[in-house]
């Protein structure tokens, strides 16, 4: 097999841009999984909805995809307190079996929003369009896909936005501390409830803008979440669980390998990359890369 390292370079940089957009399609699953312990399938599902609603936005009224996402993010953050009010009344409040009865919930969420989409849209793949998509930025002999660019430019800030604030912020401490001891936030005069509530409904806000960034990489069709959700869990569980800055830096591990296996051994294997790491990584590491 012929081995070029301007090849391997190039399949650094391209793995590069895509773990950036790995990271971007978890965050919100990190927050709902990592930090609440929430059986959040219907992730994926949910972000192939925000695919949907900036085509339709970008479709009806020529809006930039980007701001499509940023639109639709308070929309997201309402059906998210929603979802988990139902869930935390329906399963969490009556015991020991919310786990896999909100499993089955929200797997059957999946399946409505799947079926929905196909109603609504149709089987065929949709797109955007924007002065950006189609385009590359050449620099010598490299080009990169603005598409790449753009996710890769979001992914950052909203990595950024979200450490910041569950670092800095006090609902964003209590939203981790929920995740480590309730009684302890419940003792310090918190609803946990109320805590969890508006988490879930950022984890969801957020799935709205990485939903953008997902239709600007390439067409989506309703189907399409279940192939992500192997590599968002992948991305989380690698992370560490609720680790916002180890969820990018998974997302990039993630990227770089599946693209030099790409790049060397075809698109076949580029599949089985996710579970293989995160098979690996749990062996030697099992908490992740930066634990909880």
């Amino acid at each position: 097999m012929f081995f070029s390292f301007d090849l391997l370079f190039e399949a650094v940089v391209f793995g590069v841009l895509l773990g950036c957009f790995y990271a971007a399609v978890s965050l919100g699953l990190s927050v709902a999984f990592g930090l609440l312990d929430v059986p959040y399938v219907a992730h994926p599902a949910v972000l192939i909805l925000g695919s949907y609603g900036t085509f339709w936005l970008n479709a009806k009224w020529g809006l930039d995809p980007v701001m499509c996402g940023v639109m639709l993010m308070p929309v997201f953050y309402v059906i998210g307190t929603m979802l988990y009010r139902f869930y935390h009344a329906s399963f969490e409040s009556r015991g020991n079996d919310a786990a896999v009865n909100g499993l089955a919930f929200f797997f059957g969420l999946a399946f409505i929003i799947e079926v929905g989409l196909i109603v609504f849209f149709g089987v065929d793949q949709r797109s955007v369009s924007a002065g950006y998509i189609g385009d590359s930025l050449e620099l010598g002999d490299l080009r990169l896909p603005y598409r790449l660019v753009v996710a890769f430019g979001v992914a950052l800030l909203l990595t950024y936005a979200l450490t910041v604030f569950f670092s800095k912020t006090f609902m964003g401490r209590a939203i981790k501390a929920v995740g480590q001891d309730e009684m302890a936030l419940r003792l310090m005069g918190a609803n946990p409830v109320r805590v969890k509530q508006m988490a879930f409904g950022i984890a969801t806000a957020v799935n709205a803008l990485a939903g953008a960034m997902l239709i600007i990489v390439a067409p989506v069709e309703p189907s399409m979440d279940r192939i992500y959700i192997g590599r968002t869990f992948c991305v989380v569980v690698l992370a560490g669980l609720g680790s916002m800055s180890g969820t990018l830096v998974a997302g990039l591990l993630l990227g770089i390998v599946e693209s030099i296996v790409l790049t060397l051994f075809g698109a076949s294997w580029a599949p089985a990359v996710a579970f293989g790491l995160l098979l690996v990584l749990l062996g030697l590491r099992p908490q992740g890369l930066f634990g909880r």
